[in-house]
């Protein structure tokens, strides 16, 4: 069963989980999370994100000594899924031999599994790699993996063969998940899929689709049409190559990032239908009541996926416009959005990074922090991210891009009640949004709005930044 909820280990939340030592999330605690995520909430699925992150990789061997009453009646590997997300060595030179460590703690975790269950059961078999741009880098992972982590258990060593001395390596191949971030790659996410699939005969295959950085680059609207046009492509690869296809969408909290929260899940299936597996990261766990969170999740994992409808490629025209007001708009921000996200707390440890595209972002010539401090900064600063980039656009347009985005105007007042008016006296470019924010009769929170007015005018503390988090619902 491909799993429908998969969990995350992104730090989005305001509220610290009841189980962590500290507030940002370590090793130990997040094994206690995974463990959480599948008994408590009902997860399927939780990825375990190599990529910088001090996660430990002996993950398997932990959840199975300390909860092996609960594992023994639910498999890892057939119930649950532990899903690595590795380094992309094609863009991240200083981590790309933390690939080869990953795919070697594989056949190690099935060492484990079969210890535990007395039979030949794989806990992790996929891998995410993020950052992808071509067939061959796809290639490459599950190439390393096949001929090199399995292949080199038949080599000798001295008088006898790797696999008759250290013992057979298992599984013997595993599957590998892309994870298309960039417009490029999304658009032509089927024709690069298509390339490898050609000549292979896999029981599926998965596809993970980035929600968050394309809407940092692009811009909201951009973002969400761009992933729907990939998910009609793959949806017609799937009926041209016979395969089955289960797209995830990286989906978080805000509308800017995708909008899914207990509240809104069923507008949020509504939006991506045939998407497979929707994202569950720290906000939607950990900012909500235990019981809405179960609820939700269960809703996701009973709802079937149905087709997408196909996206009119003319809208592109439309895109490129607003995409344009977006880049000015973020350019004048940038400076700002850089100096509030130092106020912005973590909420993992990550491993130092220097210049890594992975993890300083630079967003058309600007760096710029990750996505959720980058959406934490501007919601601070009382400037929504969704709402940039809106002014370019007609009331036409907006309508015409409304009939393929369902929750665009949902989105837009989301955002608006956050939006603070005196944003236009230091930027001239909100005057339009702030006359929309008063045409649309939306009301805005007092509080939200005083703090945001103290961040604007340049008292930036954490404090602050927590507490208007707190009244919003989420950090980031």
């Amino acid at each position: 069963m491909i799993p429908r909820t998969m969990s995350t280990q992104h730090p989005d939340n305001v509220f610290i989980p009841f189980f962590a030592h500290d507030a940002a999330l370590g090793g130990e605690d997040e094994v206690v999370e995974a463990f959480y995520a599948f008994s408590v909430l009902g997860v399927d699925e939780q990825m375990w994100d190599f990529e910088g992150k001090e996660v430990d990789e002996f993950v398997v061997k932990k959840l199975l000594e300390k909860y092996g009453s609960f594992f023994r009646k639910r498999k890892l590997g057939k119930d649950f899924r532990i899903t690595p997300r590795v380094p992309n060595p094609s863009v991240e030179r200083a981590e790309a031999k933390l690939l080869l460590e990953t795919l070697e703690s594989i056949p190690r975790s099935a060492d484990y599994a079969k210890l535990f269950y007395g039979e030949e059961i794989a806990p992790i078999f996929e891998v995410i790699l993020p950052m992808t741009t071509s067939s061959e880098e796809i290639e490459r992972v599950y190439e390393l993996y096949r001929r090199y982590i399995i292949g080199k258990q038949y080599k000798r060593v001295y008088d006898v063969k790797i696999y008759e001395w250290i013992g057979e390596f298992y599984p013997e191949e595993i599957n590998i998940i892309p994870l298309f971030e960039t417009k490029e790659a999304i658009l032509n996410s089927h024709e690069i899929l298509e390339e490898y699939l050609t000549g292979k005969n896999f029981e599926y295959q998965r596809v993970f689709l980035a929600r968050s950085d394309p809407a940092m680059n692009y811009g909201l609207i951009s973002a969400v049409m761009y992933d729907k046009y990939a998910l009609f492509k793959l949806q017609e690869l799937e009926e041209e190559l016979s395969i089955p296809i289960y797209p995830i969408i990286g989906v978080g909290g805000v509308p800017f990032r995708g909008h899914f929260t207990p509240k809104n899940v069923d507008a949020a299936m509504e939006e991506y239908p045939s998407v497979q597996t929707f994202t569950v990261q720290s906000s939607f766990k950990y900012d909500n009541e235990p019981k809405e969170v179960i609820k939700a999740i269960e809703k996701v994992n009973d709802t079937k996926r149905k087709e997408t409808p196909a996206i009119d490629e003319r809208i592109f025209e439309i895109l490129d416009k607003y995409e344009e007001e977006y880049t000015k708009e973020l350019k004048i921000l940038a400076p700002y959005i850089r100096e509030v996200a130092k106020a912005v707390p973590s909420r993992r440890k990550r491993k130092l990074h220097i210049g890594l595209f992975g993890y300083s972002r630079e967003v058309n010539g600007e760096a710029l922090p990750r996505a959720i401090k980058f959406t934490a900064s501007l919601y601070s600063l009382g400037i929504p991210p969704e709402i940039l980039g809106l002014r370019a656009l007609s009331e036409k347009e907006l309508e015409t891009i409304s009939e393929h985005y369902r929750g665009l105007y949902n989105d837009i007042s989301f955002a608006l009640r956050f939006f603070n008016p005196k944003a236009a006296s230091h930027f001239k470019f909100l005057e339009d949004i702030a006359k929309m924010q008063k045409e649309m009769g939306i009301e805005k929170d007092e509080r939200h709005l005083s703090i945001t007015t103290q961040i604007l005018n340049g008292k930036i503390e954490e404090s602050l930044v927590v507490e208007a988090a707190g009244i919003r619902g989420f950090l980031g």
